[in-house]
């Protein structure tokens, strides 16, 4: 494992106010030529979000949820045949 390229774990996935939700994502780690070509090949643009991350902490302080999920980005489940994948299910414990 040392030698990977790549790590997957899964992790869950929390709400505004940092709770836990039902469901997990799956966080993938890179570390040598991965990680090198990622950030020097793959990466096409970097964005620095840190007033939205303000404004997003301010607004949940406040309670103001509605309008701080408004400001979120969309995700999509990204599309991919559940074989595919079989072998990254997290264990059932």
């Amino acid at each position: 494992m040392r030698a990977a390229p790549s790590r997957v774990q899964w992790d869950p996935e929390r709400d505004l106010r940092l709770n836990p939700l039902a469901y997990r994502s799956l966080q993938l780690g890179l570390s040598g030529e991965a990680s090198r070509r990622y950030a020097d090949e793959w990466t096409v643009s970097i964005t620095d979000i840190t007033p939205l991350a303000h404004e997003l902490r301010d607004l949940v302080s406040r309670g103001e949820l509605d309008t701080a999920a408004a400001l979120l980005p969309r995700e999509r489940p990204y599309p991919i045949p559940d074989q595919a994948i079989a072998h990254l299910q997290p264990a059932r414990r």
